[in-house]
């Protein structure tokens, strides 16, 4: 009898210490599995304003143009129905900036900066999100030139009617090759011109990694003369004040 009872009370001992065991691989034993980690945060346009600037942010937005890939880097003007953002040097291979046509959607992650008044984002990785796409219209900005409220519309695809062309440098020339005119067509150089508009002089940009010497816009520019009426689209840059990047120029 004393043997059956010492049986069964080393019966139940190790039954004890396999469930403790088993209990304990359970609930925080070094087995436990590491937690998922969390999907970032997207911010609406109002947060990505209101972020402070060096501050990490993320962003779901569309493709609306981009610059010239070079050295694994790629620059992005974006917007989606709420706000546009300028994406500067973007991580990406050549392969996968060939699939930022306009319209893709790209959730995009890096840091809001500032450079002499553009608000950008920088060091920027991005995704393509699958499935809608959006195209901007052109915001008709023309009677936001010369007020205050023109900042709030930074980065923006927009259009700007009956302004007209005015004289740039010593010589008051139509466009010069270069802000000081010391390019040329076969550099492949920005071209500047200034506009006039309510009393307002502002000055304007093809920029050649953007729209370069063998587009439509960089033509017609070459084009102009001082007194054209035209209208414009871009988007609104910023450089030491208002420096669109144009795409599109019409003579009235």
């Amino acid at each position: 009898m004393k043997k059956l009872f010492t049986v069964l009370v080393a019966a139940l001992m190790v039954f004890s210490l396999t469930a403790c065991n088993n209990n304990n691989g359970a609930n925080g034993g070094n087995d436990q599995p590491e937690p998922t980690p969390s999907e970032p945060t997207v911010m609406s346009h109002a947060d990505y304003v209101a972020a402070a600037l060096d501050s990490e942010v993320v962003v779901e937005t569309y493709v609306q143009a981009h610059q010239s890939w070079w050295d694994n880097k790629v620059t992005v003007y974006a917007a989606s129905e709420d706000g546009a953002y300028f994406i500067y040097n973007m991580a990406a291979t050549e392969e996968e900036a060939a699939k930022l046509v306009p319209g893709t959607k790209i959730r995009v992650s890096g840091f809001k900066a500032e450079w002499s008044g553009e608000v950008e984002i920088v060091d920027a990785t991005f995704e393509i999100i699958e499935g809608d796409s959006y195209i901007a219209t052109a915001n008709d900005l023309t009677d936001v030139f010369g007020t205050d409220a023109l900042i709030d519309h930074q980065n923006e695809f927009f259009t700007l009617k009956g302004a007209t062309v005015v004289g740039r440098g010593d010589d008051a020339v139509a466009f010069q090759y270069k802000w000081d005119g010391s390019g040329s067509h076969d550099e492949n150089s920005d071209l500047y011109f200034d506009v006039e508009l309510n009393g307002n002089t502002y000055s304007l940009t093809v920029e050649s990694y953007l729209t370069g010497n063998d587009t439509e816009v960089y033509q017609t520019v070459e084009g102009l003369n001082v007194g054209d009426v035209i209208d414009v689209e871009g988007f609104l840059y910023w450089y030491e004040g208002v420096n669109p990047h144009i795409t599109s120029v019409t003579v009235k």
